[in-house]
């Protein structure tokens, strides 16, 4: 059965005339990537988002689901972060700072919960460890509305959040 989707789409017009494999190869790859700009972090960077993100459920294309990555544009280079990657770099917070590592913890509930951080309160809090904070608050903004789009009936944005308070607890107890 096919997949069909009533949902409004932006188009913008591609004419690529009819070429040999080659050089369609080559013409296909010039193609840029469009994303959406959602955020500019304070080094230049944007997190930025495609949609639809290609996941599947039960084998069904979902429409709404998009992914989010970082954009470096003066490398042209995009990141698409784990959630791995990011624990481990407040993993290595902690190790560091058990203050800062709680800071983020406490930084980063605001976000989950629902409020939108001002410039002045993430750069408020200095530290040359890991990830910068701005880029982890504003990645992670997205990445739960992620989560809450793919995993409706779901935890969402709380399964992430949780271990990391389950991580924020297990480092300021021992």
């Amino acid at each position: 059965m096919a997949t069909k989707f009533n949902y409004p789409v932006t188009l913008i017009k591609l004419e690529i005339e009819n070429l040999s494999q080659e050089e369609a190869k080559v013409k296909l790859n010039e193609v840029p990537y469009l994303l959406y700009e959602v955020a500019t972090l304070s080094d230049g960077r944007k997190i930025v988002i495609n949609k639809p993100g290609g996941k599947r459920n039960f084998g069904r294309l979902s429409k709404n689901d998009f992914m989010v990555f970082v954009h470096n544009p003066v490398e042209e280079e995009l990141w698409l972060a784990s959630h791995a990657e990011l624990q481990e770099d407040i993993e290595f917070k902690f190790s560091q700072s058990l203050e800062y590592g709680k800071v983020i913890i406490e930084l980063l509930h605001k976000v989950c919960k629902g409020e939108e951080l001002q410039a002045e309160e993430i750069n408020s809090i200095e530290s040359n460890i890991g990830l910068s904070l701005d880029l982890l608050i504003h990645l992670y903004k997205w990445i739960w509305f992620q989560e809450d789009v793919n995993y409706p009936n779901g935890l969402g944005r709380w399964l992430s959040m949780n271990n990391l308070l389950e991580l924020s607890q297990t480092k300021l107890n021992t």
